[in-house]
């Protein structure tokens, strides 16, 4: 098999999409199994995008000067905290809740939880990153170097939207399809 690493991966491989095939993406929301847990999930997983996106543009605004530095530091130290603490809480549930069940259902794609595991290990490295880059960009955010740690900011948080949606659109790929067929039973 191909690289599969999180920073390399341009999505699942065929044999992990094999349940995509019964339950593409494009008739989830049809689907009578969808709304509940499913439906639950998939919000926290636009949260989480839409809270990365927000910290993009209050960045991109603070670089252009259209955003104060004050304003800027306490919305990416909220928004930065929320997201980094939630992210790591739903992927605890995951990995000690879900996919051991999800496992069980359908062995043919077990790999895939695997992988999804690896994704959460690599992420790990990357919020603490995340962490280290948003603190600078905060505590420097009246000062000389205000710019300089911003952009840095930035740039890691494109890489960071980049891993996070590469992983959230694999998991509900893999996940989705096994709660439409079999149901949340156990999982809610």
């Amino acid at each position: 098999m191909s690289d599969l690493s999180l920073d390399t991966r341009a999505g699942l491989p065929e044999p992990l999409r094999l349940l995509l095939a019964d339950y593409p993406r494009e008739g989830w929301q049809a689907d009578p199994a969808f709304h509940g847990l499913v439906s639950f999930w998939l919000e926290r997983h636009m949260a989480f995008r839409q809270i990365m996106a927000q910290m993009s543009r209050d960045t991109e605004a603070f670089l252009d000067k259209q955003r104060d530095a004050r304003g800027f530091a306490q919305g990416i130290a909220r928004y930065g905290g929320a997201f980094v603490n939630q992210l790591h809480g739903h992927h605890q549930i995951e990995d000690q809740h879900y996919f051991p069940i999800l496992r069980t259902r359908e062995p043919r794609i077990a790999h895939g939880f695997d992988l999804l595991d690896a994704d959460h290990h690599a992420l790990d490295g990357i919020l603490d990153r995340f962490v280290g880059q948003a603190n600078a960009a905060i505590q420097t955010a009246d000062g000389r170097d205000a710019k300089s740690a911003a952009g840095v900011l930035h740039g890691g948080l494109a890489d960071l939207e980049r891993l996070i949606h590469r992983h959230l659109t694999d998991e509900e790929d893999l996940i989705v399809p096994v709660i439409l067929r079999d149901g949340p039973g156990g999982l809610g």
